[in-house]
């Protein structure tokens, strides 16, 4: 291993050096047992597609509001719901018109039979000498008159339709549900306040998904860590959690500054990529989001 491979995170390095000035009289043969690692990075606790931040799908007042922080909540469960009546009101208008529609594509049906039946009689009567064909012309171009109309109305019906559909969806937009399983984590919204989908979110959500791990990989360790690779999560904040067993799911292709590196000067210097890890089997302690961890790659 070279000099490159063994660079160390600022802090780790300030740890091991105190360690190494408290333990000068400690037998050499103590080092040579501990645990070697090809690279080592600090992280944090995520899940595939972060927190979930629900906003209002459409403006009005806040009627009520049924889910409260902490609580666990299921998809499809009623959230919030702003006032309805507005879009009640919509959607009673819309079934009238589509009822009247109805209706008058209904006559129009019954008429046009009359008209077709009548046609088909005076045509058979100018046929065998028993009535005049200027008659019978005219009876047919009455019944076309009237099947155009039909037609008319037909079309009249199919848009009143999408009329009550757009209104029935106007109302669903009123409300708001949870879109998967998960826990509510913070509330923004009381009843009585004015919201919209400009206003932001009113809920933030912990989805019910497997924890990760996104590690800050300095780019010496880049070449290194590779896919599918063992690894060992520690916590960050020394809680005295058991390490963890994970592996790499992906490395990414992108550099960036460091986020978790406390120090500003450090944190600018620094280029790291983003390491995904998935935990081999579900932590015996709960592990929460944002929880600061160590990620010691492959002994």
């Amino acid at each position: 291993m070279n000099l490159r491979q063994l660079r160390l995170p600022f802090a780790l390095l300030a740890a091991a050096a105190l360690t190494a000035c408290s333990h000068d009289d400690a037998p050499a043969a103590s080092s040579a047992h501990a645990p070697a690692y090809s690279a080592i990075a600090r992280g944090r606790i995520d899940i595939e597609g972060g927190l979930l931040k629900l906003t209002m799908p459409s403006e009005g007042v806040v009627q009520s509001v049924a889910a409260h922080e902490g609580e666990q909540v299921h998809k499809g469960q009623l959230l919030a719901q702003v006032d309805p009546q507005p879009a009640k009101l919509a959607l009673d208008s819309a079934l009238a018109e589509q009822q009247q529609a109805q209706a008058q594509a209904d006559g129009l049906e019954q008429r046009v039979k009359a008209a077709d039946l009548r046609a088909s009689r005076l045509q058979q009567a100018a046929t065998a000498g028993a009535g005049d064909m200027q008659s019978a012309d005219d009876a047919r171009d009455a019944a076309r008159q009237i099947h155009t109309e039909l037609e008319s109305a037909h079309a009249n019906v199919a848009l009143a339709a999408q009329k009550v559909a757009s209104a029935r969806y106007q109302l669903e937009l009123r409300s708001l549900h949870a879109p998967v399983d998960g826990q509510i984590v913070q509330r923004m919204v009381q009843p009585g306040a004015s919201v919209s989908p400009a206003t932001g979110p009113i809920f933030v959500m912990l989805p019910d998904a497997p924890r990760i791990v996104r590690a800050e990989l300095n780019e010496s360790f880049v070449g290194v860590v590779h896919d599918g690779m063992a690894a060992e999560v520690d916590d960050d904040s020394g809680s005295g959690m058991a390490p963890v067993q994970a592996h790499v799911l992906r490395i990414g292709n992108v550099f960036g500054a460091s986020t978790l590196e406390d120090d500003p000067q450090v944190r600018a210097n620094t280029r790291t990529v983003e390491c995904v890890l998935t935990f081999d089997q579900a932590p015996a302690m709960p592990l929460r989001i944002g929880q600061r961890v160590v990620v010691k790659f492959g002994k």
